[in-house]
């Protein structure tokens, strides 16, 4: 019985076992703190039907009439006006850019239109790149704007009931009318794949020619730090090309998704978006001693990404602070450049505070990683 199983023998194994795990302490804290990130942004930060969305109001009179379907949309919880009284050129700006979801639009005679017992018209234009953000605000338009109108008539309940056609509420869904989910989608996998392929890539890599010790010999070369990052990282950016050019044509070719944007503008992203990544890799080699634990540390920075950047779940849709902790991840900005030039054709002046922290990204990370190279060099 001792020859296949001893009870010392085991005991010993559990009593190594349990040192090793306890040494490696990046394993561990992976295996305590996926669960509770997960736990914590599934539970509090994800949210599928969003509410207090940022909205624009175009009405030059500001009558009673309008003020009463303002307070009645931001009454439902959907719409939060952060703009009113802009003028339609500021408003399409907004919307370009992704500064409000919606944009109402009441004209100039629309009090009076109401006091004559005309039907008058409102258009409420709706950025509709992701279909799953508006599609509850917009079921609610009608009926909402009705109500709203009815009683700053003095009208009653009944009346709003027999007489739906007081009020004709005209709908844009902008972008991606047809509300089609792989116009959303496709563009974002442009970001996630990149930040998978690249962070990981590179990281194993270098942590690759440190465990077989070919790192070393590197160090002994007459070259500087900042030699040796730009060697490692550069070459990444010729596979980054590649991987970019394969799901675009995808995108075009096999899910049809429109491309009205400037090409260059989106290229100039996708380069500062790589040159990032890489360099985030670069640095987290410098923390991991194995290849393992530099998969673990990209797996730990990429789950966050996914989930908090509103490439799966609805950005606005989340919490304050879990917007605000997905600001500090480049895969929220590249994002934001990617369907807006796609989808919505933004020019440079759209996406240039975009663009900004793209690059601001890419000096933080520079410096991280060549301060930590310093430090191992000791």
């Amino acid at each position: 019985m001792n020859r296949y199983l001893s009870p010392r023998r085991l005991w010993a194994m559990l009593v190594k076992e349990s040192i090793q795990m306890r040494r490696d302490r990046v394993t561990f804290a992976m295996m305590l703190g996926v669960p509770i990130m997960m736990l914590i942004l599934f539970g509090y930060a994800i949210n599928t039907d969003p509410k207090h969305l940022p909205a624009a109001l175009v009405a030059p009179t500001q009558d009673r009439y309008s003020r009463a379907i303002v307070t009645a949309l931001e009454l439902t919880g959907y719409y939060h006006f952060t703009e009113i009284n802009v003028s339609a050129e500021e408003a399409d700006r907004l919307l370009t850019r992704g500064d409000v979801s919606f944009v109402v639009t009441i004209p100039s005679d629309f009090d009076r239109r109401v006091d004559r017992g005309d039907t008058p018209t409102i258009l409420i234009e709706a950025d509709s790149t992701d279909p799953s953000v508006a599609s509850g605000a917009v079921s609610t338009l009608s009926t909402v704007a009705q109500q709203g109108l009815a009683f700053e008539k003095g009208d009653g309940a009944e009346v709003v009931q027999q007489q739906q056609s007081q009020l004709n509420v005209v709908v844009h869904k902008l972008y991606n009318p047809e509300g089609i989910t792989q116009y959303n989608i496709v563009p974002g996998l442009l970001g996630a794949i990149l930040q998978m392929t690249m962070v990981m890539m590179t990281a194993m890599g270098l942590t690759r020619e440190t465990e077989r010790g070919t790192m070393e010999n590197l160090l002994a070369m007459p070259v500087s730090p900042l030699e040796i990052m730009l060697g490692k990282v550069l070459p990444f950016l010729a596979v980054g090309a590649v991987q970019m050019t394969v799901i675009m044509i995808a995108a075009k070719g096999l899910f049809g998704v429109p491309f009205v944007g400037a090409l260059w503008l989106l290229l100039s992203g996708v380069l500062i978006f790589v040159m990032a990544l890489v360099l985030l890799g670069y640095t987290i080699s410098t923390l991991a001693r194995s290849q393992m634990q530099a998969m673990q540390l990209s797996f730990f920075f990429f789950l966050p990404s996914i989930l908090l950047s509103g490439f799966m779940f609805p950005y606005r849709g989340m919490p304050g602070w879990a917007q605000a902790l997905g600001e500090v991840l480049p895969l929220t900005h590249f994002l934001r450049l990617v369907r807006a030039v796609m989808l919505k054709g933004a020019g440079v002046a759209d996406v240039r505070s975009t663009l900004l922290a793209l690059a601001a990204f890419v000096v933080v990370f520079a410096l991280l990683a060549l301060s930590r190279f310093r430090r191992t060099l000791d």
